[in-house]
This record gives structure tokens, sequence and C-alpha cells, in this order.
């Protein structure tokens, strides 16, 4: 899964286009994913990222870089999982380089 393009209106990933926060891997779309603002973010939200045994999550907070909870990123180096925090169009080419790669990564995007 490749993303195509962000815009400050839609992320393109293939032949589709999203006009809200977006959780992936490299296989898949995670559907219905629970979108809070980034300071509201708990380990729960990313759950059904876990569950794919990512050796890194990726959050794109937007146009700019909002920094989430500290105890989120305390929750993911507890896990072992790495945890980066960028805006998202960096967000989606750092994912796209990684996914490339072969390697095991989640990300959740906000526009």
């Amino acid at each position: 899964m490749m993303i195509r393009r962000v815009t400050s209106n839609a992320i393109f990933i293939g032949e589709r286009s999203f006009t809200e926060t977006i959780a992936l891997t490299a296989e898949t779309l995670v559907e219905g994913f629970a979108s809070p603002p980034v300071a509201n973010l708990e380990i729960s939200h990313f759950e059904p990222l876990l569950a794919t045994e990512p050796e890194l999550i990726l959050l794109g907070t937007g146009s700019r870089n909002i920094f989430p909870p500290r105890e989120l990123m305390f929750a993911f180096a507890r896990r072992g999982v790495g945890f980066e925090v960028m805006a998202t169009p960096a967000a989606a080419r750092t994912f796209n380089v990684l996914a490339g790669e072969g390697r095991r990564l989640g990300a959740v995007l906000y526009l």
C-alpha cells in the first residue's frame, strides 16, 4: 500500500482519496479508526495497528508537527515499538520509503 499524495484536503492511496484521519499498515487500511485530537491520543487508540506487530508506528499530525501526550510515547517504548511523530506529508513519505523496504510498520495520518 503506497500513499500517492497528501494535500490539505485529502490523502490519496491508490485510486482512493480520504478526507479524514486514516490508519494503515503496509498491507491494509484500518477501517473505522477513532481519531480524537492528537492531545487526547492514548495507546488504546492504536490497538488495531499494534495487533499487526509493527516495529514502528508513524503519527502524522497534519500540516505541522504536534506532539501527543508524553505518556503515549512511554507506552510505545514499554511495548518495544518505535513511535515517530511528524507532519503528515513527511509521515507519508517516510511510510512509503519504509514500506518499500519491507518494514513492518503502521501509520496514523491526520489531515
